[in-house]
């Protein structure tokens, strides 16, 4: 009796956080849309791109390290709050100082911010959800990211066609202010269980990998952000300078997202009846499948049909990666690994995007297509090695 008692709000806690991650990540998925596009309109290479991507990165990934002595001592809900503020500023700069080097200033600053918000809003969820129910939660708040990523691209698409980029960045502002507004007025909970502030992270990180379900849960998920970089780093550049439009390109992604929003939800419940590691193998086999399939593809609106397609494999890994890491840490190492775990994000988004870029320096644009392929063949080997966890046989 005590558990449904228990389960009810902290069920309607994920609505709560869901809601405002929709509103805040259609703004961020408008902008990411056309980010790329937007930094070669400056710099007129896809490969330098691809290099300033990789810088930026290093720093979201130092920074996911610093910041956890913090996220340890503070209110994640403060914290979250600051985050969503510098989003605020910094979209609006954007708007009003379309610069270079004020690009790459904000871009640095929000490189840190972003780690900051991911690190928080991800202990959020875990404290608001049950022990037994975490791949679902995670499901429900993947399904409710991914929705946002279906319109934010679209609304992309149509504002930087018709009107101009700055009016893009100003409507992402508005985004991320009512997200604000909504989360400010959300009575949500959170729980500190670490008295012990950890200030050497070298020792940390030691610590983190040292145990083999916590270095197979960092190394199974970064393949979903290796994969992302491909999409929404390389394949829009591709397509403008294929003589495609931003609305083609917001159209796109859009239509990469709706295989996620079919599938998370219910391979999150999945997992928690079968594990989780069979339905990783699948989901990078398929993805590995898709990359080469496109490398002997000539039409590039086939390949892009592919790649659409090759989503209904990344809604096998996205939301149940996560899951699965938190299932082989306990709540008390939540703040203290979390940040360490989310650093997987910004590795393999740097190596996917140097490689990349190092790639195109050399040779043709379809051969990143064979990289791709490989890389997720390599996280399919990877993921049917590790230690399967199934949810629903918890007591």
């Amino acid at each position: 009796m005590e558990i449904k008692k228990r389960g009810a709000p902290e069920f309607d806690s994920i609505n709560k956080l869901s809601l405002v991650n929709l509103i805040f990540s259609v703004g961020s998925a408008s902008i990411a849309t056309i980010w790329s596009i937007y930094l070669e309109s400056f710099l007129h290479n896809q490969s330098y791109v691809g290099f300033l991507s990789s810088a930026l990165t290093i720093i979201a990934l130092l920074s996911f390290l610093f910041i956890t002595p913090i996220i340890e001592k503070k209110s994640e809900i403060r914290l979250y709050t600051i985050a969503l503020i510098f989003y605020l500023i910094s979209y609006i700069s954007f708007a009003i100082f379309p610069n270079l080097y004020v690009i790459i200033f904000l871009g640095a600053v929000l490189a840190v911010i972003s780690s900051l918000r991911v690190n928080c809003f991800g202990i959020l969820i875990r404290e608001n959800s049950e022990d037994r129910k975490l791949a679902e939660s995670e499901g429900l708040v993947y399904t409710s990211y991914n929705l946002a990523w279906l319109i934010g691209p679209m609304i992309a698409g149509f504002i930087s066609s018709r009107y101009s980029l700055n009016r893009l960045f100003l409507f992402a502002a508005f985004t991320i202010f009512i997200s604000l507004m909504l989360f400010k007025s959300l009575k949500i909970k959170e729980q500190k269980y670490r008295k012990h502030i950890d200030k050497n992270m070298f020792k940390v990180l030691k610590e983190f990998f040292r145990k083999k379900d916590r270095r197979d849960a960092y190394i199974v998920s970064g393949g979903m952000n290796f994969w992302w970089a491909l999409i929404y780093t390389y394949i829009p550049m591709q397509m403008v300078d294929n003589g495609l439009s931003e609305a083609m390109v917001g159209y796109f992604l859009a239509a990469v997202i709706i295989p996620l929003i079919l599938t998370e939800y219910y391979f999150g419940k999945l997992s928690e009846k079968k594990g989780f590691k069979k339905i990783f193998v699948i989901g990078y086999l398929i993805l590995a499948a898709s990359a080469i399939t496109s490398f002997f593809i000539p039409n590039l609106y086939l390949i892009l049909l592919v790649l659409s397609l090759a989503s209904f494999g990344a809604g096998m890994i996205e939301s149940t990666t996560e899951a699965y890491f938190f299932d082989v840490i306990t709540k008390k190492q939540r703040e203290k690994y979390y940040g360490i775990y989310n650093t997987t994000i910004d590795v393999n988004i740097f190596f996917a995007t140097s490689i990349s870029a190092l790639l195109l320096l050399f040779l043709p644009f379809r051969a990143i297509f064979i990289l791709f392929a490989v890389i997720m063949l390599m996280f399919a080997v990877k993921s049917s090695r590790i230690r399967n966890v199934i949810e629903g046989k918890r007591h």
